[in-house]
């Protein structure tokens, strides 16, 4: 017999919804094939933070100074942790040998990086929360869980948040 290997990448952000789509993969994706001992889960956890500061001038003029560089850098670091450490607490009962946690933090645009971490790790599927954004908010600030479901080269489970 062969043990099969399933990948579920699941983006992690500050909201709520995302820890609720975290929640609810840990409870009917991974904990349905857990019982089954053929199948080794990889559960990967992926944190997006938004681009470093790549302009060093600011509307005004003012040019920023390293220490305000490193501060924001330092900020979006303690972010990022604060964001695994939340994912981690929801998968802290998952203690079977069958699965594996992983943690992965991206830079950059969030729809695009998550398509790409599809790609480049070779997952299975890819769980998002959705903000249930109504029609305008999501005309102006554009839909993650939308552009993942058309371009993101695997199955696409988006879980709207109670």
């Amino acid at each position: 017999m062969e043990t099969k290997e399933r990948k579920t990448l699941v983006a992690v952000d500050e909201s709520k919804e995302s820890m609720h789509a975290l929640s609810w993969c840990i409870s009917n994706l991974i904990s349905e094939n857990n019982n089954n001992n053929k199948i080794h889960n990889n559960l990967v956890l992926l944190y997006v933070r938004p681009p470093s500061a790549v302009y060093s001038l600011d509307a005004a003029g003012y040019i920023f100074s390293d220490d305000m560089i490193d501060a924001i850098e330092k900020y979006n670091m303690q972010l990022a942790n604060s964001v695994m450490r939340r994912a981690e607490d929801i998968c802290g009962n998952l203690n079977a040998s069958n699965i594996k946690v992983e943690k992965v933090v991206g830079t950059g645009d969030a729809k695009n990086v998550i398509c790409s971490a599809v790609k480049k790790l070779g997952a299975d599927t890819l769980v998002l929360g959705s903000h249930d954004y109504g029609f305008f908010k999501r005309a102006l600030l554009g839909s993650v869980s939308d552009h993942c479901a058309k371009n993101a080269k695997c199955p696409v489970v988006i879980v709207k948040h109670p």
